[in-house]
């Protein structure tokens, strides 16, 4: 999948192709966030921005014989359609994403290219939609052999009983799962701002509810729903995401993610990292519980390390599934450098069991560590010998192409599929070597400067 960007943030022109672990590093200010949150603002809700047409003769078939086969073949000629409309609605949505003036973003372009010959329809599809508890209205399905999505209405065949417009969401729903829900991944955030998330997650249940109650003994008129976004506008869409996580914490650690179930190992990696495990009481009371320690501390009482990767560790035990995308702005965030290599490892395993994984990093020590990884993955008696010694494991290793890394600075782009080009704020494709890694020039050229500093001051007495 490519995204191209235009005008959007510092980024005057941009081309970026997710891998298996997609990086984006460079100084500050150089439009790594924004291009971050428009990739989730789209992926967590491109189902909204597409549209799919269902012609009048199916929905009246299914409402009169109760039963209507549909194509998904006829679809996907209309893929790249319908994909370039539903950017362009996105594009609108952009100020609601990033919870700014529509000025800002009056120019810009979010464009997803997808290659037709990705879009499979080999995979089951079954959906049971019901009106309440004990009434189901549809059936979806199609099986593995067949092109056919087969909608079935399961009451009354009058017509006019279920509204038309429902009845086209529902299909037109199904066949976006269908078509590209194998090619967007489910995105899950954790942003810069996690920290004081974890900390302030019951102050902010408690603001809800003070509302709520004001709500209450307000005009009766007044929509709380309507209030309540305007309580959170101010915030951008991960933001918020990410404050809506932690707020539900308890009932999430109710969950067991395919991590938890399969591969407990990495979870016990996870607790080495935090240096011990995050607890939900039953009276759904968050702690975190140090390692070989019988106290429980509070998430303010916590180290921010702690608090940094609080949603992390949630999503892994309690969430996360093959085919996610997990992003986390800057996973340095209060880490000992000790510990940010830990981290890199652990997103190599991660990739390696089919979660895909993008970040936004000032992390040389994330780097590096990566270039470790890439260099000890491959298959010579010197280097599995180092691997060894220095307690690497095989699960960890990662293949150079399963990674996508970006330096977003300015450089000469060509403009608009010319030919000429010219200097702008883009994202650049870094070199990345089998045998040597990952060209950060991002972090090597203040390595170096501080590196030339420190030798004069060592050699260059007179």
């Amino acid at each position: 999948m490519k995204i191209q960007i235009k005008n959007l943030g510092a980024l005057k022109q941009a081309m970026l192709t997710l891998g298996d672990l997609t990086i984006i590093c460079g100084v500050n200010n150089t439009g790594k966030t924004y291009a971050t949150y428009a990739l989730f603002g789209f992926l967590d809700s491109w189902r909204e921005m597409f549209s799919i047409e269902i012609h009048d003769d199916k929905i009246n078939q299914l409402l009169t014989e109760g039963v209507v086969h549909i194509d998904v073949s006829d679809y996907i000629d209309r893929s790249e359609g319908i994909v370039a409309a539903g950017c362009k609605n996105y594009a609108k949505h952009l100020p609601m994403v990033f919870a700014a003036s529509s000025e800002r973003f009056k120019d810009t372009e979010f464009q997803v290219i997808l290659d037709t010959k990705d879009i499979h329809l080999t995979s089951k599809f079954n959906k049971t939609l019901g009106g309440t508890a004990n009434t189901a209205l549809f059936s979806l399905s199609k099986s593995e052999e067949s092109t056919n999505l087969i909608v079935t209405l399961l009451v009354d065949k009058e017509k006019g009983r279920i509204p038309e417009n429902v009845i086209r969401r529902i299909i037109g729903d199904a066949l976006k799962d269908i078509i590209f829900g194998h090619l967007f991944p489910n995105p899950f955030i954790a942003s810069a701002e996690r920290t004081g998330a974890a900390i302030f997650r019951k102050e902010l249940n408690f603001a809800r509810n003070r509302l709520l109650e004001e709500v209450s003994q307000a005009d009766k008129n007044i929509d709380p729903r309507e209030l309540l976004f305007k309580e959170y506008q101010d915030y951008a869409l991960p933001v918020k995401t990410n404050v809506d996580f932690t707020r539900q914490l308890e009932t999430i650690a109710k969950r067991s993610s395919f991590v938890e179930k399969k591969h407990p190992e990495i979870l016990a990696d996870f607790a080495d990292i935090i240096g011990g495990k995050y607890t939900v009481t039953r009276n759904d009371e968050l702690y975190f519980v140090p390692k070989g320690k019988q106290i429980k501390l509070s998430m303010d009482e916590s180290s921010s390390a702690v608090r940094s990767l609080l949603d992390i560790g949630f999503y892994l035990r309690h969430m996360a599934k093959p085919g996610d995308l997990l992003m986390v702005d800057e996973p340095e965030l209060n880490l000992h450098p000790e510990n940010q290599r830990r981290v890199a490892r652990l997103f190599a395993r991660l990739v390696n069991l089919g979660i895909k994984v993008f970040i936004t990093t000032h992390s040389d020590y994330i780097i590096k560590e990566l270039n470790t990884l890439i260099m000890l993955n491959h298959d010579k008696p010197h280097l599995k010998r180092i691997a060894e010694k220095e307690g690497y494991h095989e699960e960890e290793m990662i293949s150079s192409d399963k990674i996508k890394v970006y330096i977003a600075e300015e450089a000469m782009v060509k403009q608009d599929g010319g030919q000429r080009k010219t200097r702008c704020q883009t994202l650049t494709l870094a070199d990345i070597d089998p045998d040597l890694g990952i060209e950060a020039r991002s972090f090597d050229t203040t390595i170096e400067t501080m590196n030339r500093i420190q030798e004069e001051i060592v050699w260059g007495v007179e």
